[in-house]
């Protein structure tokens, strides 16, 4: 697999959004296990988690444990494996999504997601979202102090505006190194904050990167299903490949500091996904998905 920059340590051009392994609707462990396996062997090595990847009102920290079991279940070489975790967001039992941006959490948070991942240090730990009744860089600077104490080795932040790049680079410094925002055909409206990243060095990871493409077959849409992305569905058709792989493959030509972490449930997913760090599109192709998006 084609390889990117994130931190200065480099990982695979696509990673595993790992949040359908532990949210409503996932499947059981042995193929949430498989999944994970299928991933490693197409050349994964960006694995994103959370602590509030679980079931509505639930322990929170199920995908991290997930992922740490199925990486010591794995019979490969994990060494060069990124697990990114995030914290500052829950999920009580009425199925919502809290927020939770004060300094004593996300301490608390991230010394719990060091012990289900059962690492000496997590690789890379984001604020999952900014908290609007915290001062922001209150949050950032609990970050700051898990880094400066080596609990934490690579900061990222997540949901952010451009002005909350900027801050947080202010308060973070060479220790920032990523921004996760959603980010696909159907949702453009982060595209100052990926034009931002690419000018302060800063990977761009898009969650939600398929939004818009429809699962249809290579033989294209149902007659009741026409795509809204039309363009990418032809792509996919003259070179052979699903739609996903299409889009993915387009979403790392709009910046060399853009690393997809599509989600998934089934091993044959992640393997169709991580094809696209290696789909090589033209610049006719490129310039028929910049139009159709």
């Amino acid at each position: 697999m084609r390889l990117r920059t994130l931190g200065g340590r480099s990982v695979g051009a696509i990673g595993l959004g790992a949040m359908p392994l532990s949210t409503e609707g996932r499947p059981d462990e042995a193929r949430a296990i498989a999944t994970v396996h299928a991933a490693l062997d197409a050349g994964v090595t960006l694995l994103d988690t959370a602590d509030s990847y679980h079931l509505p009102g639930a322990e929170p920290g199920h995908n991290e444990r997930l992922l740490a079991r199925a990486l010591a279940t794995y019979g490969g070489d994990t060494s060069d494996v990124l697990v990114a975790t995030k914290g500052g967001r829950g999920r009580p039992a009425d199925g919502s999504w809290t927020v939770t941006g004060a300094p004593r959490h996300l301490r608390a948070a991230a010394e719990a997601s060091l012990k289900r991942l059962g690492v000496a240090a997590i690789g890379l730990y984001q604020l999952h979202k900014p908290d609007p009744r915290v001062p922001y860089e209150d949050s950032l600077g609990a970050l700051r102090d898990l880094a400066d104490e080596g609990k934490v080795r690579l900061v990222g932040v997540s949901n952010t505006t451009s002005d909350q790049i900027r801050r947080a680079h202010e308060v973070l410094g060479d220790r920032l190194v990523s921004v996760q925002n959603r980010y696909s055909p159907a949702v453009r409206d982060s595209d100052p904050e990926l034009r931002l990243c690419a000018e302060l060095g800063l990977a761009f990871l898009p969650w939600s990167p398929l939004g818009g493409i429809s699962r249809s077959s290579l033989d294209g849409p149902s007659a009741l299903e026409m795509p809204a992305f039309p363009a990418f569905h032809e792509v996919a058709r003259e070179r052979g490949v699903s739609p996903q792989q299409v889009c993915l493959a387009w979403l790392l030509t709009l910046s060399p500091t853009v690393i997809p972490i599509p989600g998934a449930s089934r091993p044959e997913t992640i393997r169709d996904s991580a094809g696209a760090a290696d789909l090589e599109l033209t610049a006719e192709e490129v310039e028929r998905l910049n139009a159709s998006a």
